[in-house]
C-alpha cells in the first residue's frame, strides 16, 4: 500500500507543480521519448543480468506489497519458539527435540507459531542448526562461522533484484539525455520550418531528460531501496536466531539466550526487557520450564 501512496505523492507533486506555473500536460505526452527511454532501460536490464537474476527480480515484485513482515510481534514469536525448544532440550537433552525439528509440521511446539511455520527461510535456518546442535559433533565456533557464511550468501542472493533495479535506475537519467539529444537532432534537422516550430520540437526533446530523471528517482530507485530494506529485515531475523543459538551453545540458560537474541534486533522492532520476559514467561508456563 505504501508504494502506490508514494507514487501518487510523486506524481501529484511534480505534475501539480507544473500545472501551478501554467504548464500544459499535453506537452509532456511524448510516446517516442518513452519508447526510447523504456526500451533502452529494458535492454540494459536484460544485457546486464543473467536468467536467474531476471527471474528473481520479477518474483520480488510480488513481495513488495507487504510492509513489515518481520515486525516486533514476529520477533517475539521467534524468541518464544526458541525458548520453548531450548528449554525442552535443556530438560530432556538435545535428542528430546529431534522429533520436533525433523517434522515441524507435526510438532506441538511449532504448531503454536503458524506464521513462523509458514516461513520457509526461518524454518530451514532454525531447524538446520538445531539439527547440528543435536548431532553434538561440531565446535560452537564452527557452527557460528557456518551460520555467518549462510547469512552472507542469503543476503547476497536476496539483494540481486535490488542491485539489478538500482543499475537500471542509475541509467535512466542517461537514457533520458539520449532521448533528449535525439529530439534536438530532429529539431535541428527541421530548422527550415521556422523558429517557432524548432522551439516546440526542442521543448518536446527536453521532456526526455525530465522523464529519465523522474522515472529513476521517483519510481525505480525507490523500489530498489524497498527491496534492500526487506532483505535487511530478513537478515536480522536470521541473526536473531544465530545469536540466540550461540548463547545456548555457550552454556547460557534459555531465558538468557533469548535476551541475547533481543539485543541483536533493531531498536524499532526490539521489545523491551519486560515485554520479552512476559512473553517468555507465558511460553515457560506452557512448557513447564524450571
Amino acid at each position: 500500500m505504501l508504494i502506490p501512496i508514494g507514487y501518487f505523492i510523486v506524481i501529484a507533486s511534480v505534475f501539480g507543480g507544473y500545472l501551478m506555473v501554467g504548464g500544459h500536460l499535453g506537452a509532456l505526452y511524448q510516446p517516442a521519448e518513452l519508447v526510447m527511454i523504456g526500451g533502452a532501460a529494458v535492454g540494459a536490464f536484460v544485457a546486464s543480468n543473467n536468467g536467474k537474476a531476471i527471474k528473481a527480480t520479477f518474483r520480488t515484485f510480488s513481495k513488495l506489497k507487504r510492509t513489515a513482515k518481520y515486525n516486533k510481534l514476529m520477533y517475539m514469536e521467534l524468541m518464544a519458539l526458541q525458548y520453548k525448544l531450548l528449554t525442552k532440550a535443556r530438560r530432556d537433552g538435545m535428542l528430546g527435540i529431534e522429533r520436533d525439528i525433523d517434522d515441524p509440521q507435526n510438532s506441538a511446539i511449532f504448531a503454536d507459531y503458524p506464521k513462523l511455520l509458514a516461513d520457509p527461510m526461518v524454518m530451514a535456518f532454525l531447524t538446520d542448526y538445531l539439527r547440528l546442535m543435536v548431532s553434538g559433533n561440531m565446535d560452537p565456533f564452527e557452527i557460528d562461522a557456518l551460520m555467518e557464511h549462510e547469512i552472507e550468501t542469503f543476503q547476497h542472493e536476496a539483494e540481486v533484484p535490488a542491485h539489478a533495479l538500482q543499475t537500471v535506475g542509475d541509467g535512466l537519467p542517461a537514457f533520458g539525455i539520449v532521448a533528449a539529444v535525439m529530439g534536438v537532432v530532429h529539431a535541428l534537422g527541421s530548422a527550415d520550418q521556422g523558429a517557432a516550430e524548432m522551439g516546440i520540437l526542442i521543448a518536446h526533446a527536453l521532456v526526455g531528460t525530465f522523464l529519465g530523471i523522474l522515472l529513476a528517482y521517483g519510481f525505480v530507485n525507490p523500489l530498489a531501496a524497498r527491496i534492500h530494506q526487506q532483505v535487511a529485515e530478513a537478515v536480522k531475523m536470521l541473526h536473531c536466531i544465530r545469536v540466540t543459538l550461540m548463547a545456548s551453545l555457550n552454556g547460557y540458560a534459555p531465558q538468557l539466550a533469548v535476551e541475547f537474541g533481543r539485543k541483536a534486533l533493531y531498536t524499532a522492532e526490539r521489545p523491551t526487557f519486560n515485554e520479552l520476559e512476559d512473553h517468555v514467561r507465558n511460553s515457560k508456563s506452557s512448557v513447564g520450564g524450571p
